[in-house]
């Protein structure tokens, strides 16, 4: 495993950031964001939202609950009731929390006629899910009971498939560049013996094919694993190892061949006539609580410039220096930049209290001020003087780009 995953637990880097917390009245698995988490999960949700939409694809929002007859068409009673939570009876009618987004997007997908000029079609949603985790298995942020899912569902014709695939290896990585995410690797995840997946060889040997064919012309490399697909079929796995070398899926692309013949879609081809889609599962980031579990994991306190909770901590050097420093500071919120201005305890102690955790700290006395500039010390240990616009600048732009160095 890449060693430098195990030098940064999420679970206590979490409790020291105050990222997240948990209640007892509240329930295992069911973490609780606090501001500085919440700065971070609606920083990342906004970022993944952006790119997709960057891609083609289409936000929806739909309800995290529906009636048990939806899963039991989709195969998720039969096949995943155990990571359900229970039914709960309404009426004459059970209804059942969610523990996946697709049913309701295949639901979208087939409310209206679809011809083949809107195909490919991505419906993403960042959904709330729920899963009944064993006790045992959930812990911090990487596994929980209810959770944020970045999914999306392109539903193609079969010619349109290899470029979906081939589509969302390309976004996952352009998002784990901007993520600071190096090592990871790709796995097959290929049916397994028994009866948890549908009996359908034919079915499975031409979604394992599509999959093993994109992986080899896109060329990154692969290992096959057995036992690891879906219950309705096969998918590429991105693995990335967190504390302590322990590895997990984290992005996945599945191709569904199943679930558009239980929910009879269809759309019209160019002659008119009714043909079957093939819907392409896609998750680029997994669940914002997963992400951020690997981020904490990967980076400790010293989380990327545009995810960190204060981009910028403006040091004044004494009172007299608090005027100039509020300037500063507003200044930079003006460009959209998270700052906090620290006048509490010598300007040593402030400085190392803050040195892990944040990206750039402004110091500002008497020289700064006269020059209209700002002594800078990067969170790399590099230290520099530069004018003030100049730092807001460039600041603003390596944020915005998603960026990790500065470079002024």
């Amino acid at each position: 495993m890449p060693s430098q995953y195990s030098s940064y637990d999420h679970r206590s880097v979490g409790r020291e950031l105050d990222l997240f917390c948990s209640d007892e009245l509240v329930g295992a698995g069911l973490p609780m964001w606090l501001p500085d988490g919440a700065i971070v999960r609606d920083t990342l949700a906004r970022w993944i939202v952006d790119l997709e939409r960057s891609h083609g694809d289409q936000h929806v929002c739909s309800p995290p609950i529906a009636k048990r007859a939806l899963y039991e068409i989709s195969g998720h009673w039969d096949h995943y009731a155990d990571g359900m939570w229970p039914p709960m009876r309404m009426g004459d009618e059970e209804y059942v929390l969610r523990p996946m987004n697709c049913p309701h997007h295949i639901l979208l997908f087939r409310h209206q006629r679809r011809s083949y000029r809107e195909l490919p079609l991505r419906f993403a949603e960042l959904g709330t899910m729920f899963r009944n985790e064993l006790s045992g298995a959930i812990g911090g942020l990487s596994r929980v009971r209810c959770m944020t899912l970045n999914d999306a569902h392109a539903f193609c014709t079969p010619e349109q498939v290899a470029a979906e695939i081939s589509g969302a290896l390309a976004m996952i990585e352009a998002a784990y560049a901007d993520l600071g995410l190096g090592s990871h690797r790709y796995r097959l995840s290929c049916r397994g013996d028994g009866d948890k997946y549908v009996a359908d060889d034919a079915l499975w040997a031409r979604a394992t094919s599509v999959l093993r064919d994109v992986l080899a012309d896109s060329g990154v490399e692969y290992f096959e694993a057995d036992d690891e697909a879906a219950f309705y079929g096969p998918k590429i796995d991105v693995q990335l190892a967190g504390a302590h070398g322990r590895e997990e899926t984290v992005s996945t692309i599945q191709v569904d061949l199943l679930l558009p013949e239980r929910f009879d879609l269809t759309y019209l081809d160019a002659n008119d006539e009714r043909q079957r889609p093939v819907i392409v599962h896609r998750s680029v980031i997994s669940t914002l609580e997963r992400m951020v579990a690997h981020l904490v994991d990967r980076h400790g306190p010293a989380l990327p410039p545009w995810l960190a909770p204060r981009q910028v901590v403006v040091l004044p050097v004494s009172a007299a220096h608090d005027a100039d420093a509020d300037g500063l500071a507003a200044r930079l919120r003006a460009a959209f930049l998270r700052v906090e201005v620290d006048r509490d305890g010598t300007l040593g102690a402030r400085i190392a209290a803050h040195r892990a955790a944040v990206p750039w700290l402004a110091v500002v006395g008497e020289r700064e001020a006269a020059g209209n500039t700002v002594a800078v010390r990067a969170r790399d240990g590099r230290q520099f003087a530069v004018d003030q616009g100049a730092f807001v600048g460039a600041a603003s732009n390596i944020v915005a780009a998603h960026g990790h160095d500065l470079g002024v």
